[in-house]
């Protein structure tokens, strides 16, 4: 099993090759890929050493999974490529996950729906992943109407430029910008760009790739997403209005059930998801399950995830082992 790994020397490349050695994916010849500036370099894959290869190298060594971290613009550019190498490229960027043509996966969801003929398979957005996770289940028992979210998001969905700010910040010395304003003792109301509507890019993901994971475009979503000064993972205040009633004991059990969910929820002990422990895990938490009061058949959760695990890397690879499990590549 020849594994490319394309954006091997960014934050969630190097996170891909953790969990892939974590997880024990089977590798046969690791691949790692990057600009050009990265080529020769070398990268340490459980005891062995790789060098960094460019783009044009990586597609012609035909690796059997190629698993993109680059950015849109480059996997536009290159998963093409690689697919006609026969190569099956699963994408982490936004670039395919609103493609028709393309399956937006989350493996505990709809990995089931993945054929031979799906040699682009996109990742959804971090945010996602981890609200509709949680938000599956319960869509098939009660069915969802409508989604409020408020998303808490930290500053590695950002990436490194964004760390070294709030650590230059911290430290209390001039450094790069990643964002527009100072991050220390701030939230910021904007994740990515704004679009035509006044709502930005990702606060749009959560609305449409919603819709297309669960396969509904009825669910209503609506969002606001806030970078915040993080580094564990992202945090979600989740208000979901259902056509039937429930029991909050009942949701408690059905998510208690779910795999790759856990439930945090004690009132009693001050139990309940916080990102400083939920940082280089695998699971969704959710907790702060409560009915809201204001308005019949909805509730509130409070979910958080490392958005660089679950919310990237380990998705991803999540997906590659169906592949390989299921004889897919």
């Amino acid at each position: 099993m020849r594994i490319a790994v394309v954006g091997a020397t960014g934050m969630v490349g190097e996170v891909m090759l953790k969990v892939l050695a974590e997880r024990n994916f089977p590798v046969t010849e690791l691949i790692p890929v990057a600009s050009e500036r990265s080529v020769g370099k070398i990268i340490e894959f459980k005891g062995k050493s790789y060098p960094v290869v460019g783009m044009q190298t990586a597609v012609d060594m035909k690796a059997d999974i190629a698993l993109f971290s680059a950015g849109g613009e480059t996997s536009l550019e290159w998963a093409p490529k690689f697919a006609a190498a026969g190569t099956t490229v699963i994408d982490n960027s936004s670039a395919w996950r609103m493609d028709p043509s393309k399956k937006l996966i989350v493996p505990e969801i709809n990995a089931s729906s993945l054929t031979k003929e799906d040699k682009i398979i996109a990742n959804p957005n971090c945010s996602t992943i981890q609200m509709v996770l949680v938000l599956a289940p319960l869509h098939k028992k009660y069915n969802i109407k409508r989604v409020i979210v408020s998303t808490y998001q930290s500053i590695t969905g950002t990436g490194v430029k964004a760390v070294e700010q709030l650590e230059n910040e911290y430290a209390g010395v001039q450094g790069e910008m990643a964002y527009k304003y100072p991050i220390h003792r701030n939230a910021i109301p904007q994740c990515d760009s704004f679009e035509e509507n006044g709502y930005t890019k990702e606060e749009m993901k959560l609305v449409r790739e919603t819709q297309k994971i669960l396969d509904d475009k009825t669910i209503a979503v609506t969002a606001t997403a806030v970078r915040v000064p993080i580094v564990g993972g992202h945090s979600e205040a989740v208000n979901v209005e259902f056509s039937n009633d429930f029991v909050v004991s009942e949701i408690q059990n059905l998510l208690h059930h779910t795999d790759g969910v856990v439930v945090q929820d004690n009132n009693d002990t001050f139990t309940y998801p916080m990102p400083m422990y939920a940082q280089g895990k695998d699971d969704v938490f959710v907790g702060r399950i409560r009915r809201d009061e204001s308005q019949a058949n909805t509730l509130n959760m409070w979910i958080v995830a490392d958005n660089l695990r679950k919310g990237a890397a380990t998705n991803t690879i999540q997906i590659a082992e169906y592949l390989v499990a299921s004889k897919l590549v």
